[in-house]
C-alpha cells in the first residue's frame, strides 16, 4: 500500500503539499512502472541463474551487471520516497521493492506484473512482445545451464535459442533437447508459453470474427431500406378517421344539389 492510499480522504485539514506530493509520486510511477518492469523481464535470466554457471571468464561482468542493476532499483527507490515526502516510511511500507534492490530475484514478481497486465484486451502487441521476451530468456537460462552439462547437445547460444523457437512454436524436432534439472523446467515453461500464446492469438482472432459479424448484419438491411425523407411517417388509428371524414366531406361536396334531392324523392317512393 502506497502512502496516498493511507493518507484520509479530501476534506478540512488536509495538507496541500499532500496532495502535491501524491500526484508528483502517482506521475512519476505511471511514467517508470513499465519500463522498470521490462528491464526485470529482459534480465529475468541474470537473477536466475546463479553466478558459478557463468564461467569464471565473465563472472566479473555478470557481478557488475547485477549490482548496477540494483543500483537502479534503488535510485528507484530512493525518488519514490523523496517525491512522497517520508522516504524511510515509503521503503518500509514498500518491502518488495526494498527487496528487490537487496535480493534481485524478487524482481520476478515484477516481471510476472508485467506479463500479467498484457493479458488485458487490446494489448495483443504487448503480450506477443512479453512472450518473445519469457521465450530468449529461456533461451538464454538453458544455454547457461546445459553447455557444460554432461550427455548435453546444447552447447552454444544458437543451438539454444533454435531449440527456443522449436519449443515454443510446438515442432518440437527434437534435434536438441535439456538434460539438467533446471534446463528441463525452464523447457516446460516455454512450452507453457507456446500453448498460451496460441491459445491468445486463436482468440483474438475469433473476438475479431465474431465482432465484425453484426457490423455486416446491420449494414445489409440499411441498404435495402429507402433513405429516411422518403420513408412514409407513422399514421394513427386516429388520423386515419379523420382522412376519411374529410374525403367523405368533399364527396358530398362534390355531388350536385339537384342530384341529392333527386336521390332522395327516389328514396322516399321506394318506402312501403
Amino acid at each position: 500500500m502506497t502512502d496516498s492510499a493511507q493518507r484520509p480522504g479530501s476534506g478540512a485539514g488536509r495538507d496541500p503539499d499532500d496532495d502535491d506530493a501524491s500526484g508528483r509520486l502517482a506521475a512519476y510511477e505511471a511514467r517508470t512502472q513499465v519500463p522498470l518492469d521490462l528491464l526485470a523481464l529482459v534480465t529475468l535470466w541474470l537473477v536466475l541463474v546463479p553466478p558459478w554457471d557463468f564461467g569464471h571468464d565473465v563472472e566479473a561482468v555478470w557481478w557488475t551487471v547485477r549490482i548496477a542493476l540494483s543500483v537502479v532499483y534503488g535510485i528507484d527507490l530512493a525518488i519514490r520516497g523523496v517525491l512522497a515526502g517520508r522516504p524511510l516510511r515509503y521503503a518500509l511500507t514498500h518491502p518488495v521493492a526494498l527487496a528487490a534492490v537487496i535480493f534481485p530475484p524478487v524482481r520476478v514478481i515484477f516481471s510476472f506484473r508485467l506479463v500479467q497486465s498484457m493479458f488485458r484486451r487490446g494489448h495483443l502487441r504487448r503480450f506477443l512482445l512479453a512472450a518473445a521476451v519469457l521465450v530468449l530468456d529461456g533461451a538464454v537460462i538453458v544455454y547457461l545451464f546445459e553447455r557444460h552439462a554432461p550427455h548435453s547437445n546444447i552447447h552454444t547460444l544458437g543451438e539454444s535459442l533454435w531449440w527456443a523457437v522449436v519449443t515454443v512454436t510446438t515442432v518440437g524436432y527434437g534435434d536438441y533437447t535439456p538434460v539438467t534439472v533446471p534446463g528441463r523446467v525452464t523447457a516446460s515453461g516455454i512450452m507453457g508459453i507456446g500453448l498460451l500464446t496460441l491459445a491468445v492469438v486463436t482468440a483474438q482472432v475469433a473476438s475479431n470474427f465474431v465482432s465484425q459479424a453484426p457490423g455486416r448484419a446491420r449494414r445489409g438491411p440499411q441498404a435495402d431500406a429507402p433513405p429516411p425523407e422518403m420513408s412514409p411517417p407513422g399514421v394513427t388509428l386516429a388520423e386515419l378517421d379523420r382522412r376519411l371524414a374529410r374525403i367523405e366531406e368533399l364527396l358530398i361536396a362534390a355531388v350536385p344539389s339537384s342530384q341529392r334531392r333527386a336521390e332522395a324523392r327516389e328514396g322516399e317512393s321506394g318506402r312501403p
